[in-house]
């Protein structure tokens, strides 16, 4: 896990930002990262997400054995990183969006 420092240095120069929330918090956080990512900008879009904990599935849920969920990627470079996940971390906490971060090898346009 990578613990946000201002003055930490990071290996890589750019990072792929995952986030899977729950489609009640969707439009909260559309505006929360247009206000922070507006130069990078993200994308979004529906998934299912499988887990063997039942907490806070609904009966359906539970026996479909998914949880839709709206995921968010979006690349940000190694200065911007842990100012946005200090921001997410306060404006979300205890919402159960879950996160990751993985470096960005390489990317381009085909």
């Amino acid at each position: 896990m990578i613990t946000p420092h201002p003055h930490q240095e990071y290996l890589h120069q750019e990072f792929l930002v995952t986030l899977n929330v729950p489609p009640s918090l969707e439009e909260l956080l559309v505006d929360s990262l247009l206000m922070l990512e507006a130069q990078y900008g993200f994308s979004s879009f529906t998934v299912n997400a499988h887990h063997h904990e039942n907490k806070n599935l609904s009966l359906a849920e539970q026996v479909s054995g998914r949880q839709k969920k709206i995921r968010f990627q979006m690349y940000v470079e190694a200065k911007s990183l842990p100012s946005l996940l200090i921001h997410l971390k306060q404006e979300f906490v205890g919402t159960g969006i879950q996160y990751w971060v993985l470096p960005v090898i390489e990317k381009g346009i085909f």
